[in-house]
């Protein structure tokens, strides 16, 4: 019975980690894509961009305007008589001939239709045109540069969780050393209270060091769930490691990047703008149509009892603006001067791009090539901290010495994680600025 109480308590402590997340690097970019902010803001921009060209293309199709109106005549001096309204007696008298006065009409109804087709712009439509579809151009291109950017940061947080992990590791065994060089010590009866100081003093610090790595876990952890949308309650395994070996490199030349993209449609939009403001002082050609209707009667009542008056007419009509001060040619150098400023910004970021890309492929080359001197130098490390352990533990040497080595193995794994960290965020830039 007490067993199966054990095993029940066992297996009812060891169900957390039975449902712990395990999360790959892939696994874990593709759920902080699906979670970015700054990707469902492009998302918009997209839309919006495309709801303007919308708003644009709308120019080129006729325009359709239609009115209503009713009235109904008020005598000024008597605005609440029924009669209606009051001539004056000499218009009365020439009216008098023709209409009963009392039988002039007071309500009014009229109605409109008017029709315009733009027929030729001389490019003011034609050139917004294109500028949009240049702008839903730079909003496709600024998604796949934020897309890249969501990635690089998310490997970036995915690599430092991991990264926290090792260093935890690293801190519980220079621990767990220094516990286990003090019971050494003291089991083989040779402890001087001067070694036996210094090393319970390394021990109380290299304590605090492992609790301030584990807080630095945490925190690491905590962003790589909320970036992904995981619960920080819930547990979550890494499962990608850091390589012991690292593959070559295969990188050409920059050649292309969506920022430059990006400038060289800001470049084609402003030009478009340019020629659609310059094209403001150009005449517009249209087709021009118009019905109107219009009756009167004494009451609202008789407004239709016959038929009224009809006009219509169609027709061309050619607008020509005369004068703006100067105002159409003001707004193409406007345009063309942003244009010409999205092309210094094309050039620097081809310049600092490309630095940039160079930078991070000679970092990768570099540092692959150190790694294996880096390992030597901590296999050697851990030789020299071996052999001065055994002398500590024989009462050969003192606990200042064993400090020392310790903390130069402790040191020479920091050095190989931090250059195994390095080398996988500079193959994520390459990535991320020439992919």
């Amino acid at each position: 019975m007490r067993k199966f109480l054990f095993c029940l308590l066992s297996g009812i402590f060891l169900i957390p980690n039975a449902y712990a997340i395990d999360l790959s690097l892939d696994e874990a970019i593709e759920k902080i894509v699906d979670q970015s902010n700054d990707l469902k803001t492009a998302d918009a921009n997209i839309k919006k961009a495309k709801a303007q060209l919308s708003a644009v293309n709308a120019n080129r199709w006729m325009n359709i305007e239609g009115t209503v109106s009713y009235m109904n005549l008020v005598n000024p001096v008597k605005p609440t008589d029924p009669d209606g309204i009051k001539l004056p007696s000499d218009i009365g008298a020439m009216l008098g001939s023709v209409l009963p006065l009392d039988a002039i009409p007071d309500n009014m109804f009229s109605a409109g239709i008017q029709i315009t087709q733009p027929i030729y712009t001389f490019g003011k439509i034609g050139n917004a045109v294109d500028a949009v579809h240049d702008a839903i151009d730079m909003s496709k291109s600024a998604k796949d540069l934020t897309l890249r950017e969501v990635k690089y940061a998310a490997a970036n947080l995915y690599w430092t969780a991991k990264m926290t992990d090792e260093i935890v590791a690293a801190s519980k065994r220079n621990l767990n050393n220094a516990r286990a060089a003090k019971k050494k010590l003291t089991d083989a009866g040779r402890a001087n209270r001067s070694n036996l100081i210094k090393i319970e003093s390394d021990i109380a610090t290299k304590e605090i060091n492992l609790s301030d790595a584990e807080f630095n876990r945490d925190t690491a952890y905590d962003m790589l769930k909320i970036m992904a949308g995981i619960d920080t309650t819930e547990e979550v395994k890494l499962t990608d490691n850091f390589p012991d070996k690292f593959e070559a490199l295969e990188a050409g030349e920059l050649k292309s990047n969506p920022e430059w993209d990006i400038y060289k449609k800001q470049i084609k939009m402003y030009e478009s703008n340019a020629s659609s403001k310059r094209s403001g002082a150009y005449p517009t050609l249209a087709a021009v149509g118009s019905y109107s209707y219009y009756s009167m009667g004494t009451n609202a009542g008789n407004l239709f009892e016959k038929e009224g008056s009809q006009s219509a007419y169609w027709g061309m009509a050619l607008q020509v603006p005369l004068f703006s001060g100067g105002l159409h040619s003001a707004n193409a150098t406007i345009e063309a001067m942003n244009a010409e400023a999205a092309r210094q910004d094309l050039d620097k970021s081809v310049k600092l791009k490309t630095q940039e890309y160079n930078t991070a492929v000679n970092k990768y080359k570099h540092l692959c090539a150190n790694l294996d001197k880096l390992n030597h130098a901590r296999d050697l490390a851990q030789k020299a901290y071996d052999i001065s352990a055994n002398r500590f533990a024989a009462g050969q040497t003192s606990a200042v010495e064993l400090a020392d080595v310790s903390g130069a193995l402790f040191q020479t794994d920091m050095a190989v994680l931090n250059a195994k960290y390095n080398i996988l965020m500079s193959k994520e830039s390459v990535k991320k600025l020439g992919e």
